[in-house]
């Protein structure tokens, strides 16, 4: 376990592409949950290539919180390639990925928090179950977010219907064992938790609510995005099937010594995040 229960340091890592106008309040609105709670934290903004202030006000609000830097993503504009850099650079015991948009709520974060401290490696959100929701999301993304979530959730039966949504929250544990990470674009909101499931890691999932953007325009172009959804499924999916498990994590392996088609559920399911959710099982 990295770090102990109570001195997990969080990293929030949030990339961002031209958010001039939704970066200031998302950062505000993060720090403002994590010190009220008193958690060690740091904010890691990743700008990828933005062409206005992005950077600036990211920059304005650092000089008066050390918790909060911004970085340059040193690789090619995309949304995956934004992510690793920040993978490579954070500094916590555990890390949580954000959109810059304010679409994801700080107080989902304290009730990952809570999973990731007591004992869970991964704390995943869901927007379709009891307590989450998703408000004002585009009809034709929603009806491919269900098809696509579907048949991810067939196809390796898992058990959980948002594999998709980029929010999510790892141990460092985790980040170290599905390297190496391949992605460059949206696709590696799928490739992350699969491989972390796959690989034999436990979480457990808590509703989440998500909120569409109130300023700027979404990056996520659904027709340049479904091959390279299919490519990651099937990629992890093989390495599922193919690989004689030599990427779980030692210690993980299915009891009756082989690998079924079905993949790790969820250790639990929390639908009111309120208190200590409880230890997973050994």
């Amino acid at each position: 376990m990295d770090g102990d229960g109570d001195s997990l340091k969080l990293s929030v890592v949030i990339p961002a592409h031209d958010e001039e106008e939704s970066i200031g309040a998302t950062v505000r609105g993060i720090g403002d949950a994590l010190e009220r709670q008193g958690i060690d934290y740091e904010i890691l903004v990743v700008d990828d290539a933005s062409a206005d202030r992005t950077a600036n006000v990211v920059g304005e609000l650092a000089q008066s919180n050390s918790r909060i830097r911004c970085i340059a993503s040193p690789y090619r504009n995309g949304f995956g390639f934004a992510v690793r850099a920040g993978l490579e650079r954070y500094s916590g015991d555990a890390v949580a990925i954000m959109m810059a948009d304010g679409s994801d709520s700080p107080e989902d974060l304290l009730a990952y928090y809570r999973l990731l401290r007591a004992g869970y490696e991964c704390a995943f959100g869901s927007r379709f179950v009891p307590g989450g929701s998703a408000q004002d999301y585009p009809w034709l993304k929603l009806v491919m977010n269900r098809v696509a979530n579907g048949a991810i959730r067939l196809a390796f039966g898992h058990g959980y219907n948002d594999t998709t949504n980029a929010f999510k929250a790892y141990r460092r544990a985790v980040i170290d064992n599905i390297q190496p990470l391949i992605s460059h674009h949206f696709n590696l909101t799928v490739e992350m938790p699969l491989k972390a499931i796959v690989r034999g890691h436990s979480y457990a999932v808590t509703p989440v609510t998500w909120r569409n953007r109130a300023a700027g325009t979404s990056k996520l172009h659904l027709h340049e995005m479904g091959s390279r959804y299919v490519f990651i499924v099937l990629y992890v999916f093989f390495e599922h099937h193919l690989s004689r498990g030599d990427y779980r994590r030692p210690g993980s392996a299915p009891a009756n010594g082989h690998l079924r088609r079905r993949v790790g559920k969820p250790a639990v399911t929390i639908h009111d995040d309120a208190g200590t959710p409880p230890a997973p099982r050994e």
